[in-house]
This record gives structure tokens, sequence and C-alpha cells, in this order.
């Protein structure tokens, strides 16, 4: 499968937005914001959360909510707080949330069918 890109706006608790492209990580569970952009639209960390990356190695880093903004809808998240490096990642969470679900054959983001069971 080769990498998904997609533009969104994040916006915090005040208003203040940035728009940037997202890795889509069907293999992430939050998505996450570099730490210039988590810091330009005022996030505050509300928790922290240990994760594993693709090599094994656990990290921990800061959690906050935020609205995202795709073509596809606008709803609020959690995300994680990257530090210097991280990368903007879209996780299965935020995707979820929006409804949506990635297509690795044609490398988009189709709405999810909802189940009521």
């Amino acid at each position: 499968m080769g990498l998904v890109h997609v533009e969104g706006t994040v916006t915090g608790p005040r208003g203040k937005h940035a728009t940037l492209k997202f890795l889509v990580d069907s293999g992430a569970t939050y998505s996450l914001l570099p730490q210039k952009v988590w810091r330009s639209i005022g996030l505050r960390p509300l928790d922290s959360i240990k994760c594993i990356l693709a090599d094994g190695t656990e990290v921990e880093r800061k959690v906050s909510e935020c609205e995202i903004a795709l073509p596809q809808g606008r709803r609020h998240t959690p995300v994680m707080l990257g530090e210097k490096g991280d990368a903007a990642l879209l996780g299965v969470v935020t995707l979820k949330i929006l409804g949506l679900v990635l297509n690795p054959f044609s490398r988009t983001l189709h709405p999810m069918k909802m189940m009521l069971a």
C-alpha cells in the first residue's frame, strides 16, 4: 500500500486554526499534531499516554482535544501532542469519529457503513 495524505484544518479552544497535510495512518490509534501546530492553535495537555512505535520503542506523549475539519466533515477529536520531529498523523480514532474508512486499494477515504446492532 502506498502513502495516503489528506489536508485538514485543526482548530483550538479559542478559535485559532492551522491547515496541514496529514499522513493517514491506519495503524495509529490517535491522530498526532506536530509541536509547532498544536502550540500555534493554543492546545494544552489534558493527559498523557504511552505508545509503542512500529519498531517496538515505547514513548510517552501528552494528549489534548481539538476540532478537525477534513473535506468529508468536521468533529472534535483527541490528539497526541507531538514533540520535535514528529509528523502529522491521522489515526483511526479520528477516522471513526468522522465516520470514515481508508480504502487501501484506491488510497482514498470513504464513508463508513454504520451499524446499529
